[in-house]
């Protein structure tokens, strides 16, 4: 099949959209939002079980580092939705308790955390 010229470009520019890497902000944000559980005090749950920041941190880098390897994130809130929010292999969500506040979704806690850095940094 032949194709008119600009969309012939178009589609033999389009495999190296798909592959774009987050941005320098996006990656930023994402590695803040990591680092948002340290010195916390607050608790993750996967999978039924409770983890401490530093396991937590651990954990969701994991995760991030393997998204970045498929090509599967390139912003903060792809972050929260494909690694920060669920189990990968249960699919239950994740839970975040932190002292003297309710315990949350941790898609909640990383939302309102992503959105207040994004009220901090111009």
């Amino acid at each position: 099949m032949k194709y008119p010229p600009l969309v012939a470009i178009a589609l033999a520019l389009a495999p190296g959209l798909a592959d774009a890497a987050p941005s320098t902000d996006a990656r930023r944000e994402i590695t803040q939002l990591i680092g948002s559980l340290d010195g916390s005090h607050c608790q993750f749950q996967r999978n039924g079980s409770w983890y401490g920041p530093a396991e937590a941190r651990s954990h969701l880098q994991r995760k991030y580092d393997y998204l970045l390897k498929k090509d599967m994130v390139d912003s903060a809130e792809q972050f929260i939705e494909r690694a920060a929010s669920q189990s990968s292999m249960s699919g239950k969500a994740y839970r975040i308790r932190c002292p003297g506040q309710p315990e949350q979704t941790s898609a909640a806690w990383f939302g309102a955390r992503l959105q207040a850095l994004r009220q901090r940094t111009p």
